[in-house]
């Protein structure tokens, strides 16, 4: 008697490939100014309710734009050791799957942001996920060296979700915080990128460190860091914060641009990695101070 073959079913992916596409660690820092950008815009407390449904709106919506950039990404990541274990980049996820994935997550967070905080928080969330998952990923990111600094913005726009979920207006206070960000988005990034120069050369990415050499980009990540460091003052110039914030600014602006000229001087090989490391936690950082002196505060920001 002949024996049955038995077909196997390609097997389905793991949760943890669709949380890592979600890029878990960047969403959460990015939840984080979120949710300092909800209380900085009242003096009152903020619900329990609100402060939820915003938070998992922006996760899904933003984990929904990580998981495209995974896709479009998947032939790069497979050339980079930083990405070359990626779940769809050794095929642990196929297209069809994360194309459901980014769909579904997508089209759920835009929906409880639009149904359970308001419209125009949605919108802005569909804005930041075209920006990066298509825009940023798709065109900038292969088109100019200026590819952080210009897709920069689409990345900096959590705290104004934030501000934008209580007040359902869009105000000075809520676009400084994405100055902030985005005044930080380069240096913290080109310091990764002079890490890896090597894997961003394979790919042919033109990253500043390639296409103007190491030595420029370290001095423009002095001059931006710089530049952050001034930023970073504005919220205590315009009454938005308190003496806490600006000295708390101030000393973390100093490890930063510590770190930034310890790399333009050749002084530690391991100044890109350790530049990049300090600058997630200077903003992490920057952000909680914020928050700690916006309820130290003796007198309420006038938007």
């Amino acid at each position: 008697m002949a024996m049955s073959e038995t077909v196997q079913s390609p097997a389905l992916p793991a949760w943890r490939d669709y949380y890592e596409m979600c890029k878990p660690r960047v969403v959460l820092l990015m939840l984080l100014c979120t949710l300092v950008g909800m209380f900085l815009a009242t003096s009152a407390w903020v619900s329990v309710s609100l402060i939820v449904n915003c938070l998992l709106g922006v996760a899904l919506v933003a984990g929904s734009a990580a998981a495209l950039n995974h896709l479009i990404d998947a032939s790069v990541d497979q050339k980079m050791a930083r990405t070359e274990n990626r779940p769809v980049a050794q095929g642990r996820v196929t297209t069809v799957q994360g194309l459901i994935f980014v769909g579904v997550t997508g089209a759920l967070g835009l929906a409880i942001l639009a149904v359970a905080v308001n419209p125009l928080t949605a919108w802005l969330n569909f804005f930041s996920w075209l920006g990066y998952g298509l825009i940023y990923t798709l065109y900038l990111k292969r088109a100019t060296s200026q590819n952080i600094v210009i897709g920069g913005l689409f990345g900096a726009a959590p705290p104004l979700f934030g501000w934008t979920a209580v007040t359902n207006s869009i105000d000075g206070g809520g676009l400084l915080l994405v100055l902030i960000i985005f005044a930080w988005t380069p240096p913290h990034f080109w310091a990764l990128a002079i890490d890896r120069l090597e894997e961003y050369k394979k790919v042919d990415i033109p990253m500043l460190p390639i296409t103007h050499g190491v030595a420029y980009t370290k001095l423009h990540i002095v001059l931006y860091t710089i530049l952050l460091i001034i930023t970073s003052v504005l919220p205590f110039v315009i009454g938005m914060s308190n003496v806490f914030y600006l000295v708390s600014a101030l000393a973390l602006g100093a490890g930063f641009l510590y770190w930034s000229l310890i790399m333009l001087w050749d002084r530690n090989p391991d100044a890109p990695i350790e530049t990049f490391k300090y600058s997630i936690l200077y903003l992490a950082l920057l952000f909680l101070a914020l928050l700690i002196d916006h309820y130290m505060m003796p007198v309420t920001y006038a938007q």
